[in-house]
Formats: C-alpha cells, structure tokens, sequence
C-alpha cells in the first residue's frame, strides 16, 4: 500500500495524507465518546500507535509530524488538519482532493485567520491573540516570513505593523456539536 501513495504525485499524496488524518481523527474520537476533552486521552490518542494509514502502523503525531509536515513543507495544512479539539480549525465539509488542494487549503487559512478563535484582534489596545498553533508551529511559517507574514497576506484587514502579539490559551474541549 505504501508504494502506491509513493507513486502518486505530490498533491495526490498531500490530499490522501490529510483525509487518512482527519477520518482517522473521527474514528478515534467517536470510538472515545462520550469525553469532555482530547486532552483527557493526549497521550495514548496522538502518540499511540493506533491508526494504519497506506499500510503503516502508526500514531497521529507521527503522521503529522514525521509525515505531512516535513515532506510537504505547507504550512497551510495547519489549517486542514483537525484534531477534534474546541480551538482546532473547523474540519473540511468535503474530502479534500488533489485537483482542488490549493483552493481548499487557501479558503480553510483565509477563514481561519479572519475568524476569532485564529486571530482574535482588539484595534482599540492594537493586540492580536493569535491561535496557538502559530507559536507551536511558527517554523513552519518562516518560509512565507513568519505567522504574522502569513495572517496579512490573507487577512482583511491585516494587523498593523505595531500590533502587539500575544496567543491564546488552547482549547482542548471536545469539538462537538452541542
């Protein structure tokens, strides 16, 4: 299984990568139900050996960081991934696919840091809290000039150039519908 997703092309793996992520996610999170928080479960959920994705044994971090972020190099796929926790991106209404990567993972980043829970701006003290995810992955982000870099280039209105940078507590509450 696995010399078939090394034969495809590097958007195919990309898209194939994120969905085995994010059905997996919700295969194990259901499998969990009912619980209050991720976090509750954070060690044997993301770093147990729990999921086979293209005929590998392995844990979510390893996908996600041994796998998608290295080999891919898109800090975008911040925003596609979905851990099934409160302060997560909202995960895709639609599988994601090659011929269409560019265009979802550009809409899931622009909505994302246009939303609250990814920048959560205050004009008037010209503060920003920025989701966590930008200080845990903010290596990812220096390719394109860093997180802030990134936010402006799809933000509506960009943050100021004073703005004062701060990052939001992580909620791992379960994201379910309530």
């Amino acid at each position: 299984a696995q010399e078939k997703v090394s034969g495809l092309g590097k958007k195919e793996q990309l898209a194939f990568y994120i969905n085995a992520y994010n059905a997996w996610i919700l295969h194990e999170a259901l499998g969990k139900y009912p619980t209050k928080s991720v976090k509750d479960l954070l060690f044997t959920f993301f770093t147990g050996q729990r999921i086979t994705v293209a005929g590998e044994k392995m844990s979510f971090n390893h996908l996600e960081k041994d796998i998608i972020r290295p080999k891919f190099n898109e800090p975008r796929v911040h925003f596609a991934l979905n851990c099934a926790s409160g302060s997560c991106p909202p995960l895709n209404p639609e599988p994601f696919r090659a011929d269409k990567l560019d265009a979802q993972l550009e809409k899931l980043s622009v909505a994302f840091v246009n939303s609250p829970k990814g920048v959560d701006y205050n004009a008037k003290k010209k503060t920003a809290a920025l989701s966590t995810i930008f200080n845990w992955y903010k290596d990812d982000f220096k390719a394109v000039g860093g997180p802030v870099a990134f936010i402006n280039q799809r933000r509506n209105p960009p943050l100021p150039n004073d703005v004062k940078i701060t990052y939001q507590d992580y909620d791992w509450s379960l994201n379910e519908a309530k």
